[in-house]
């Protein structure tokens, strides 16, 4: 028979182990969405000339917000409406990208870096769109690298 004592002990080592899992669980949601939109980003068929965000988003989201280079990080959390994450950076060049989407007001996914080192970029012409807006983006290849190109056309 196991004594009380023995139980404390497991539901304590239970405790802890539950403790250790969360610790070391998987990607956060926004990393997570990062690569499940890689990966849709870069199976767009070579013959599409443009498409809709929303088609290729594997998650939902209803806001994206898109940061200039060397915008500071604490105007990225003022913009975004608070600190989701404690180790992103402010871009460094201007060839790098900084988009983040949003879902009822939290972070759903986080793209940040060069377009050559993530395999895609997406380029949007707004500060910020919604999902109401015209999404439409052209797509273009670039030395083996998918860019999603917002320029402001509307196309019908």
């Amino acid at each position: 028979m196991i004594s009380e004592k023995n139980v404390v002990i497991i539901a304590i080592t239970a405790l802890i182990l539950g403790a250790v899992v969360v610790g070391l669980s998987p990607k956060d949601l926004w990393d997570e969405n990062e690569g499940l939109l890689k990966d849709e980003v870069q199976s767009i068929e070579g013959s599409t000339e443009t498409i809709n965000l929303l088609d290729i988003t594997p998650f939902e989201w209803d806001v994206v917000h898109s940061f200039t280079p060397y915008t500071p990080v604490e105007d990225v959390y003022e913009r975004v409406g608070y600190e989701w994450d404690d180790t992103i950076s402010e871009t460094v060049s201007e060839g790098m990208y900084q988009i983040v989407f949003m879902k009822d007001e939290k972070v759903v996914c986080y793209i940040y870096g060069y377009p050559e080192n993530n395999g895609y970029g997406i380029d949007l012409l707004a500060s910020m769109l919604t999902a109401e807006d015209d999404l439409t983006f052209l797509v273009e290849r670039r030395e083996g690298i998918v860019y999603l190109v917002n320029d402001g056309r509307t196309f019908d």
